[in-house]
């Protein structure tokens, strides 16, 4: 039987790059996009017309979209999040006329890529949070993703589509992209391969759980296959935390490392504004759907062994462009 085609959009980034390898590997035709994300009139038409090539190929069968997309870390502007809140807002709406139109609405299986951290940072309940706990952002960074998260359920409603909406943990692996200051454990590894200092912005006791990419692409691909039931009146909409559910301190972290890649890096510990909408204590488990959670069999040290090679092959190839 034919496995449905599957549009990843964001397919350059750290998880849209392994989600899309996920569904190959798995048999699925996989659709990537080359959205002008920094051009909104552009971009809106890039993602419609993405979204009825999609449709297209599905003649009238089973789709899967995977929205891996997204720009916005928890220091970002409030008005770039606002426009990338926007444009989803669009996107949804327009992939809903075009999914009524067709009447394809009872196939189809989307997912959409939110973060643990940042919608439960202010949560009044006590962790570790799961599916249960309240969500409360702090900064605008999470305020957005809950405000996407609205919109997807929206399109559920609107069209009965099946969607699943992962919050995921500190997400880190081979693929992230050096040029932004994100990912503590590429970063880490950097400091270490080049020798310049670190800089972290909250306590070395902060408490994180770290997803290795690849489980949870896996988690992703497992799951859009888990979520596509039997259509209901309003849509079906299944929220699930994507985690390790291993917590970590950053000092922890640091120390295993160390002691994978036998050299400490030169940390700064230094304050910053974003640092006060960061919780301490962001410990996360699941309790829905466990069984995709066998998925996170990756050990941190593992993690970071690989995150590193990547990193140094990253570094060797910007240097082989400079000369």
């Amino acid at each position: 039987m034919d496995k449905p085609p599957t549009w990843v959009v964001g397919a350059g980034g750290l998880l849209g790059g392994h989600v899309a390898d996920g569904f190959r590997r798995h048999g699925h035709p996989v659709l990537t996009s080359t959205v002008p994300w920094h051009d909104r009139e552009r971009s809106v038409l890039a993602l419609r017309a993405d979204a009825e090539t999609l449709l297209d190929r599905a003649r009238g069968g089973p789709w899967n979209i995977a929205w891996c997309a997204g720009t916005g870390v928890m220091a970002t502007a409030e008005a770039e999040l606002a426009a990338e809140e926007s444009m989803f807002a669009d996107f949804t709406g327009d992939l809903a006329s075009a999914v009524s139109r067709r009447k394809d609405a009872a196939h189809g299986a989307f997912f959409f890529a939110s973060s643990a951290g940042g919608v439960y940072a202010g949560s009044p309940d006590r962790p570790p949070f799961d599916e249960g706990s309240t969500p409360r952002a702090l900064a605008p960074y999470g305020m957005a993703k809950l405000a996407m998260e609205r919109h997807a359920r929206n399109f559920a409603s609107a069209t009965s589509t099946a969607v699943l909406i992962g919050r995921i943990a500190n997400l880190y692996g081979p693929g992230q992209d050096l040029t932004k200051q994100q990912g503590l454990v590429s970063q880490m590894c950097r400091s270490v391969l080049t020798g310049q200092p670190l800089s972290i912005y909250v306590s070395l006791d902060t408490l994180r759980d770290y997803v290795f990419a690849d489980d949870c692409a896996n988690m992703v691909v497992a799951g859009l296959s888990g979520v596509r039931i039997p259509a209901r009146d309003g849509g079906t909409v299944v929220t699930k935390i994507l985690a390790s559910g291993r917590a970590t301190t950053i000092g922890s972290l640091l120390s295993e490392g160390n002691r994978v890649l036998k050299r400490r890096p030169r940390v700064m510990v230094k304050a910053q504004a974003a640092s006060s909408v960061q919780a301490r204590d962001l410990r996360l488990r699941s309790v829905i759907w466990p069984d995709l959670d066998r998925c996170a069999r990756t050990s941190l040290a593992v993690g970071i062994a690989r995150t590193a090679e990547d990193v140094s092959m990253q570094l060797r190839s910007a240097k082989r462009r400079q000369v």
